[in-house]
């Protein structure tokens, strides 16, 4: 049992829309709105697969260009956060993810400054002759099973997250976290390593 209908529509939503044909999802899920998928953009087949019984609350979006692929593991919840993916993110099973995470696989802009310049201009919609946009960096991002992210972290490109682990609230994630640790801070350190479970 879920809160989706039949026409892909969640119940009681004021979102005009309904879920998009290439998300995927297992049983029991529990969706806010559908609203969540207002910056979707994906092409791919199963683009976004979602496990079963996820919550995924109001306050997330799921933001994925045409290349992007996200996985959601079952039984993890999504209270507020923001995915944005160019290629791969995934986030496992039993997962609490807080509000105004953000979880990011790319720069999404150029590091270069007359690049940066150049792709101001492809994205202004009015522009005339508008260029074609730089090519963007980006790396899959994986997070491990029971991990929880505290309010406000954000998680950038490349980085792995062990099971287990505890990101603290506000932490800027620029590299891999072990299993089985805590991190704190701009950029995120290990605060406490956690017993493994046996």
């Amino acid at each position: 049992m879920s809160n989706i209908l039949p026409d892909r529509r969640v119940e009681h939503d004021w979102w005009p829309k309904p879920i998009p044909n290439n998300v995927t999802f297992g049983e029991g899920i529990y969706m806010e709105s559908a609203q969540v998928f207002r910056h979707f953009r994906a092409k791919q087949e199963n683009a976004l697969q979602i496990g079963n019984y996820v919550s995924c609350y109001a306050g997330c979006s799921f933001s994925l260009g045409e290349n992007a692929k996200v996985k959601v593991g079952d039984y993890s919840l999504l209270n507020g956060a923001l995915i944005m993916a160019e290629e791969s993110v995934e986030i496992g099973e039993y997962c609490l993810i807080s509000w105004n995470v953000g979880i990011a696989d790319s720069d999404f802009h150029p590091i270069d400054p007359a690049q940066r310049r150049q792709d101001a201009l492809a994205l202004s919609p009015y522009y005339p002759n508008r260029p074609e946009r730089p090519k963007i960096k980006t790396a899959p991002v994986k997070i491990g099973n029971n991990v929880w992210i505290g309010m406000g972290a954000v998680i950038l490109k490349g980085v792995t997250i062990g099971d287990n682990s505890v990101v603290a609230a506000g932490a800027i994630v620029t590299r891999s976290i072990p299993a089985n640790t805590i991190v704190a801070g701009n950029p995120a350190v290990v605060v406490k390593e956690l017993p493994q479970e046996a």
